[in-house]
């Protein structure tokens, strides 16, 4: 798991790119705060090395919380900046600061 992060001087955004290593996984998305938890809206596309990954661009001075859905499990990022504690799940979220 990845996050890397390319902030744009001409613009108040972030590009994010997340990737998950998942090889045997026929989909994976990245849902959070950034795209209202809907998986259709942070598919991460395949590579041939089995990595899902995908770029975002995300409002700049921000956190964000969020996971990656792999075949309709949650998972967590252990590169995240954080964790944050949620109720609602009855879990911890990744969180991304940019």
């Amino acid at each position: 798991m990845a996050i890397k992060k390319q902030f744009i001087k001409t613009k108040p955004v972030c590009k994010v790119t997340f990737s998950i290593e998942a090889k045997e996984a026929t989909t994976a998305a990245v849902v959070g705060d950034f795209n209202n938890w809907n998986p259709a809206e942070g598919e991460l596309s395949k590579l041939k090395n089995g990595t899902f990954k995908a770029t975002f661009e995300l409002p700049a001075s921000n956190s964000y919380e969020f996971r990656y859905l792999v075949d309709g499990e949650f998972v967590n990022d252990d590169q995240a900046d954080a964790y944050k504690w949620n109720d609602f799940a009855a879990a911890e979220n990744s969180v991304v600061a940019v």
